[in-house]
């Protein structure tokens, strides 16, 4: 036999709250729809629910089994409603973010700690790509938003991309490098030094090649390449080879005491750090809601970064 849940609820309430006109008022309802709910559940169930003549109300056995049914319903409606508030608030959902490797490592993850420990119900689900694998899942879909380096005018119409980090290279090295104290380094001072090379296609790559040629190193020994960012640091760390980074990185890894950022200028890229979107997509509530977080978190970063490069990077 299927009952209707509403009748349940409506058991749940009067038994609840002591009466069929207490019942009513918690429901919205007026006592006497109440009282013809109540009538045909019983002539459909073909027993009754409150003992006869008895003040107040006493319910059968059956009665209250079933008021226990209706306030799981209650219940679940309850917890329902709560879901979809919190979705339609951005407070739960799911959020795949896409990047490339240097970055997502160096710089965002430690943002995205700190969305989910705000907001425990986002799942994220982040991956790793260049810019034009990105824009293409972000094309079919599979991506939500991507953040990644890139020249803003490059990007195709279709794609909406909003800067949070400009571009900004320096010579890594580690701390305890023989060039890493010194407050002038010379094209001949890093000249003998080996280094370690990016993916081969990643954009730091070019921009490895673009300052050493910049800087008239055309002739240069690579010792390492394609490695992760934490290989690239643990190789930096026990040996003297220098390689370029983002300053965001570097800045971002300072707590480590593992890298040092040399203080010779190099010239920086065309491309900006920022994110990158469907321009005419849906926007779940969740996505905003990271997006506008990251967004918040670089614009603080931004300023800090600036003023660490002026202090402490130019002025050794």
């Amino acid at each position: 036999m299927k009952l209707d849940p509403r009748h349940l609820e409506l058991l749940a309430a009067i038994v609840d709250h002591g009466g069929l006109t207490e019942g009513a008022e918690a429901m919205g309802k007026s006592q006497p729809s109440v009282s013809r709910s109540l009538a045909l559940l019983e002539t459909r169930l073909g027993t009754r629910l409150f003992e006869k003549g008895k003040r107040p109300l006493k319910p059968t056995e059956i009665c209250l089994a079933l008021a226990a049914e209706g306030r799981r319903i209650i219940e679940a409606g309850n917890s329902a409603g709560l879901l979809v508030s919190r979705y339609r608030e951005g407070k739960s959902g799911v959020v795949r973010v896409g990047g490339t490797p240097i970055f997502m490592d160096g710089v965002i993850s430690g943002m995205i700690a700190d969305f989910q420990m705000a907001y425990p119900d986002i799942r994220i689900d982040q991956s790793y790509d260049y810019a034009a694998e990105l824009m293409r899942r972000l094309e079919t879909g599979s991506l939500d938003v991507a953040i990644c380096p890139m020249n803003p005018e490059t990007i195709p119409d279709e794609f909406e991309f909003a800067r949070i980090l400009p571009g900004r290279n320096v010579i890594a090295c580690s701390v305890v490098h023989p060039l890493a104290r010194r407050t002038s380094v010379k094209l001949s001072d890093i000249a003998p030094y080996p280094w370690i090379a990016p993916p081969a296609n990643s954009p730091l790559y070019e921009d490895l090649r673009n300052v050493l040629a910049s800087i008239g190193m055309r002739d240069f020994k690579v010792s390492f390449s394609g490695g992760s960012l934490t290989s690239v640091v643990t190789i930096l760390e026990r040996s003297d080879a220098l390689t370029v980074l983002p300053y965001s990185v570097v800045f971002m890894l300072r707590r480590q005491k593992a890298l040092s950022a040399l203080s010779i200028r190099i010239g920086h890229p065309e491309r900006s750090l920022g994110m990158l979107w469907p321009r005419d997509s849906p926007l779940r509530p969740s996505v905003r809601r990271f997006r506008q977080f990251i967004a918040k978190e670089f614009t603080a970063l931004a300023s800090t970064i600036s003023k660490h490069e002026q202090n402490a990077l130019w002025r050794r």
